[in-house]
């Protein structure tokens, strides 16, 4: 325990030329014999939203049972050592994505419930929960929120009813927007590349630190400066790997392992984001609709729009779960990452609330009804986790965006057809 009248602010971070790296939450950013809830370095919720494409073949999503003895299903089954932080929510319908257009809009209406017609220009009819949540919650971080997926192109997050936010794809723009420091892209460019890694640049300062850190608070940050190396090491790799492959067409992109590599370090990205109060809003398109991607690692070698287009044959269903349960797998390493990262008497996924989901349900149908989502995270405490609620035909899918606004701290009382929030969840 760090016992010294004098401790380090919550917005401390290690500087070197050209280079910034904020510090996680350390025992030494708590005033000696002050409760840590009452100081600014109390833990505060964090805000994921996590989009998979193509819905969910939904008799291998939704578990039998409700309540908290609920069984984890074939696409759920990789959160199953996750029981406690987990919520599955069914039953929901998106009234607002309901559309001949159904790939036209599916994205778009997912964090809005508001179809292309019920947008005008003014008002928040058609803004993402996402971004409202980064009005509220995301103005005393140095992002307001961050914008990723797996695969350019469309995007799930809208800061005006009209105004889509562009997804980043590539991590290490990522990363130099949270540690590079010049005054321009290209000044932080050369920066970095000079030596490969800003750890160089801030060596100096994190050994000033150490001086000051007792031996738990040495160790966090040991291990939290090897894991930004780590994920230099992995940008690094990736930017290499897709230089050498040049120019490709749009489909189908067939680089499975390339593939798993760079969803995991955009998971990174937003867990080093929050670990380090860059942000607290992330939001995350693991693959775009429509994608004609491939799924060798699970050995899926047809592409995945059309075989969603599934007609109920069972052998496309087999295929369809396979690739679900590896979205749900990618998620579920992010969370068990989550969970390893200590902050104050808890860890980031005591303190995370991650909407995991799609914004269609049966893809050879294209509807709406009932949608797959489900809850990582405890928010804090605000967040019950453990159970599997289903609620009523025509439920609105909006009040879970509601509830997730008001339990990370987000004061949103209405969002399309919503109906007040979930007291259950």
């Amino acid at each position: 325990m760090f016992l010294t009248k004098k401790h380090l602010s919550r917005r401390t971070v290690l500087k070197g030329a050209g280079a910034s790296i904020a510090l996680p939450l350390l025992d030494a950013m708590i005033p000696a014999g002050t409760a840590l809830a009452k100081t600014a370095a109390a833990p505060q919720s964090r805000l994921g939203f996590v989009y998979f494409p193509h819905g969910a073949v939904m008799q291998f999503w939704t578990p039998t049972k409700t309540g908290r003895d609920f069984e984890f299903t074939p696409i759920l089954k990789p959160l199953e050592s996750l029981r406690d932080y987990v919520t599955v929510v069914s039953g929901l319908r998106n009234k607002g994505g309901e559309s001949s257009d159904p790939h036209g809009i599916v994205e778009m209406t997912w964090l809005s419930c508001v179809g292309p017609n019920g947008r005008v220009a003014t008002g928040d009819r058609g803004v993402t929960a996402d971004q409202l949540a980064a009005r509220h919650i995301g103005q005393e971080t140095p992002m307001p929120s961050i914008e990723l997926c797996g695969e350019p192109g469309g995007s799930v997050s809208y800061r005006t009813p009209l105004q889509p936010l562009p997804m980043e794809g590539n991590p290490r723009k990522i990363f130099y927007q949270m540690f590079g420091q010049g005054d321009t892209n290209e000044e932080r460019r050369g920066i970095l590349n000079a030596t490969g890694s800003l750890l160089d640049y801030v060596k100096d300062a994190s050994a000033s630190l150490d001086r000051r850190l007792d031996p738990s608070d040495r160790a966090l940050v040991g291990d939290y400066l090897d894991s930004v190396r780590e994920i230099e090491r992995r940008v690094q790799k990736l930017k290499v790997s897709q230089e050498s492959m040049g120019d490709l067409p749009n489909a189908p992109l067939g680089a499975p392992d390339d593939f798993t590599e760079l969803l995991d370090v955009q998971f990174e990205m937003m867990a080093l984001a929050w670990q380090t109060n860059q942000t607290r809003v992330a939001t995350l398109r693991l693959a775009r609709e429509a994608t004609m991607r491939t799924y060798n690692m699970v050995n899926v070698t047809e592409a995945f729009h059309p075989l969603s287009h599934h007609g109920g044959d069972p052998e496309k269903f087999k295929k369809l779960v396979r690739i679900q349960a590896y979205h749900t797998a990618r998620m579920a390493k992010f969370a068990q990452r989550l969970k390893s990262i200590k902050e104050g008497e808890g860890t980031l996924l005591d303190s995370a609330i991650v909407l995991f989901g799609s914004n269609m349900s049966n893809s050879d149908k294209h509807n709406q009804d009932p949608l797959p989502a489900a809850i990582l995270g405890r928010g804090c405490g605000r967040i019950k986790g453990g159970q599997h609620l289903h609620y009523p035909q025509d439920t609105p899918y909006s009040s879970l965006l509601v509830t997730v606004l008001q339990r990370a701290g987000a004061p949103v009382e209405k969002i399309a057809d919503s109906n007040g929030a979930f007291a259950e969840v």
